[in-house]
């Protein structure tokens, strides 16, 4: 239970980029959440961030925020490179943390970080909002009670075009750049979530840029004696149709977006039967934010929506991926 905080989570964000300042608007609509520190490697980049977020706090190095008795949950928004590093730091400095996502760069990352969780009796949380997403929710209960019938094929891409540089953080080795990190997430993500199986064998086509930074990935996955299929793309090189699509042999769910779901259809051949849709203003961070500020008040200390053996499955689909690079 978090002490001298009865009712609302006291955030600090570490890293003042742009998922950063997404993140803090977001907060805002999060109840049980309120921001009141933030970090960066420079004092004058934190400070701006502050200014414009209104936040409280500005500090100029990670050691001082972890430091900080007010804060009571950390959100890390720094390359994914430094996920563990600073996961942990904050970890042992008290706090709980929530983790962009992917929450480090390889499975033993993972397992290091979790066991000083356990260790210290934290909270700690990969931040693959899109789960909390209500639309994502409610396709999840649409496939679970069977308004589509059997699931047979999940397909999912999410790419846009972003131009060759070694230098962007994307594309950085340094900073564990390429597709499939910082995009391709996305659409394992789906596949775990609808079908909660590793594949049963999968075929991988790949294209490298010149640093040999992956910048395009196509992956099949075939899963079980039922032989449903997945069908997951991401990419540096182009703009991809990046939908979600979920057929089942008597129906079909489509989310345009859907790492930002805001509508979901259901199709029994080409006639659209049903639709379910968030009006909101807002990216959608706060779904996420809300629900682990709840869980912190209620002394939770592990995750239940994205739980750790979710996250295992990202790292160790994503670690199989790249061996076949």
């Amino acid at each position: 239970m978090i002490e001298n905080s009865p009712s609302t989570i006291r955030w600090g964000i570490v890293g003042a980029g742009r998922i950063a300042k997404t993140f803090a608007a977001d907060l805002v609509l999060a109840p049980h959440a309120s921001l009141i520190a933030v970090a960066s490697r420079q004092l004058s980049s934190a400070q701006a961030f502050a200014d414009i977020c209104s936040v409280p706090s500005a500090y100029g190095s990670y050691a001082e925020i972890f430091a900080d008795p007010n804060v009571d949950a950390i959100y890390i928004a720094t390359p994914h490179s430094h996920h563990k590093e600073h996961a942990i730091a904050a970890l042992r400095a008290g706090k709980h943390v929530l983790c962009e996502k992917p929450v480090t760069v390889t499975p033993a990352e993972l397992e290091a970080v979790i066991a000083v969780a356990v260790e210290e009796k934290r909270y700690f949380m990969e931040g693959m909002w899109t789960y909390f997403m209500p639309v994502i929710q409610k396709a999840l209960e649409w496939v679970n009670t069977g308004r589509i019938g059997n699931l047979c094929h999940v397909k999912a891409d999410f790419g846009f075009p972003l131009p060759y540089s070694p230098d962007l953080r994307e594309y950085d080795i340094r900073l564990a750049g390429g597709c499939l990190l910082e995009m391709g997430i996305y659409p394992i993500a789906m596949a775990w979530l609808f079908l909660k199986k590793d594949p049963d064998a999968q075929t991988i086509w790949h294209h490298k840029a010149d640093n040999g930074v992956e910048d395009d990935v196509v992956i099949l996955n075939t899963y079980g004696k039922n032989r449903a299929t997945a069908q997951l793309t991401t990419s540096f090189r182009s703009k991809l149709n990046n939908y979600l699509t979920l057929v089942g042999d008597r129906g079909t769910l489509t989310i345009a977006d859907y790492w930002a779901a805001r509508e979901v259809r259901l199709y029994e051949g080409s006639d659209c039967v049903d639709r379910f849709s968030e009006e909101r203003f807002q990216q959608g961070f706060n779904h996420q934010i809300e629900q682990v500020s709840c869980d912190l008040l209620a002394g939770k200390l592990q995750p239940e929506v994205v739980s750790w053996d979710d996250s295992r499955a990202f790292q160790r689909q994503m670690a199989e991926i790249k061996n076949q690079f």
